[in-house]
């Protein structure tokens, strides 16, 4: 087993909060990408969970035992950490075994275990070699056999992959979604990296100056934002926002307005909230979701810069003659050259809206959203942690 359950952590540092109330539930066997940007607190969290932080408010529970004044050798936990932190004087045998070497396993046992970790993560051609003769690549894979031999109940990794270049990080990003899978292991990864997130979790923990803004799966977070932040956060590239008014609410939706003069309007199918008309809200676009020429609502867009990659072209500009930034991204075949005006739109079904506060009204399914079966019902509806939606 390998259930982790945080209950109201906190960490102060000083006199600063750096983690403030954590809740948080793992559950066994559980792919967790904890993200956010840099000082939010993740790694931190982590090391608390780890024991290499203390815990200064909250409970840390491990398979349903407090762990909070455990040692990390007595939590059934392995760390793998962003510096690879293995001994150039060992052989690559000799680094996976040195945890197993601490605890004077037997000889033969120790062999057996290293080999074993040695062929999942395909390093039994370099055991004998040291660590300055691989590649970065295979160093992580070194450490992280290191973390194997010990078969911890929950694997914890702090940014392992940060050292690596590009093309290597995709590769790593692979091989750890094919451990998770041989190992069937507990595992919980810190990034700041929402592409690494969104491809590796089973479930996304997003974090901002200690606190959890929204937990689901990469599909929720990118469908279904709770709020600004994780709106801005989860996407590549990141959603365009536009200041609109709230003109009227009505069963249909939220009616909105935008322009120099509030001249256009649309209706957006967002669930009817009292209070709203005559408010200042946002209007939130994917750039993916641009469309050249059509489309419900509609805007005038200059591209400043457009970028040519090949597969499709990104362009960066101001949208109907305002200083708001819009990023649309366009089939690589679409002809679009900077500083020529051209109409750009999209359907309402793909907008998010979201108020002077900063939370999202709940939308309406969109086009090719995932949905769920509602249990014992046979209807369906978004498949969304804590959001009731609108049942198709």
């Amino acid at each position: 087993m390998g259930q982790l359950v945080l209950s109201s952590v906190r960490k102060v540092f000083g006199d600063k909060e750096v983690v403030k109330g954590v809740d948080l539930e793992v559950r066994d066997r559980e792919f967790v990408v904890l993200v956010g940007p840099s000082g939010c607190g993740k790694s931190t969290l982590l090391r608390m969970i780890a024991g290499l932080e203390s815990i200064d408010g909250g409970e840390v529970a491990i398979d349903g035992r407090r762990v909070n004044d455990l040692p990390p050798v007595r939590r059934g936990i392995a760390m793998v950490f962003q510096s690879y932190a293995l001994y150039p004087h060992m052989s690559v045998f000799e680094n996976i075994a040195f945890p197993l070497r601490v605890e004077r396993m037997e000889e033969g046992m120790l062999a057996t275990k290293v080999h074993d970790a040695a062929r999942v993560l395909q390093l039994e051609d370099y055991l004998k070699q040291r660590p300055g003769t691989l590649s970065g690549g295979q160093r992580q894979r070194v450490a992280i056999g290191r973390a194997i031999v010990r078969e911890p109940k929950i694997f914890l990794f702090d940014e392992p992959l940060s050292n690596l270049d590009a093309a290597l990080r995709s590769d790593m990003r692979v091989e750890l979604r094919e451990l998770h899978k041989k190992l069937r292991a507990t595992m919980i990864y810190v990034t700041h990296d929402q592409v690494e997130a969104m491809t590796m979790a089973d479930r996304i923990v997003v974090l901002s100056a200690g606190r959890i803004e929204q937990v689901g799966t990469p599909l929720e977070l990118y469908h279904r934002p709770a709020n600004l932040f994780v709106a801005g956060f989860i996407g590549n590239p990141k959603m365009n926002f536009i200041e609109v008014a709230c003109k009227a609410v009505s069963e249909a939706g939220v009616t909105i307005a935008w322009g120099p003069a509030g001249e256009a309007e649309a209706i957006i199918p967002v669930e009817p909230r009292p209070g709203l008309e005559g408010k200042r809200l946002t209007l939130g676009i994917r750039p993916e979701h641009t469309l050249i020429g059509d489309g419900d609502l509609q805007l005038t867009f200059t591209p400043d810069l457009v970028e040519h990659l090949g597969i499709h072209s990104v362009a960066y500009g101001p949208v109907d003659r305002s200083k708001h930034a819009y990023c649309g991204l366009f089939p690589g075949t679409a002809d679009l050259s900077e500083d020529v005006p051209m109409t750009i739109g999209f359907d309402r079904a793909h907008c998010h809206l979201f108020d002077e506060t900063g939370v999202a009204l709940t939308r309406a399914a969109a086009l090719g959203e995932p949905v769920t079966a509602m249990p014992g019902t046979g209807a369906f509806q978004p498949s969304v942690s804590g959001s009731p939606g609108i049942v198709l």
